[in-house]
């Protein structure tokens, strides 16, 4: 079966989370993880694609993995949206 990944902005994740699998059964396959400072990446040479773009929703950037796939990093605009607030 394909697989679909849905990223958007939510107040609070645990209950967008308890919202989606319990009432459109969705599962759960991985927690986000706090976010990170990118300066160390930069350090160690990493190479973006871009620089960081703000818009409406947060801030994001693009950094490449060792075999050049894109990863994108995001930060949310509010803190609300962030996890542990």
């Amino acid at each position: 079966m394909p697989t679909v990944q849905v990223r958007y902005i939510v107040r609070d994740v645990d209950a967008a989370i308890e919202f989606y699998t319990r009432h459109l059964g969705f599962t759960l396959v991985m927690h986000p993880a706090p976010p990170f400072a990118m300066q160390a990446l930069r350090e160690a040479g990493a190479r973006f694609r871009n620089e960081i773009v703000t818009g409406t929703g947060g801030r994001q950037i693009i950094v490449e993995d060792p075999s050049g796939n894109p990863v994108e990093l995001f930060e949310p605009a509010i803190p609300e949206a962030r996890l542990g607030a």
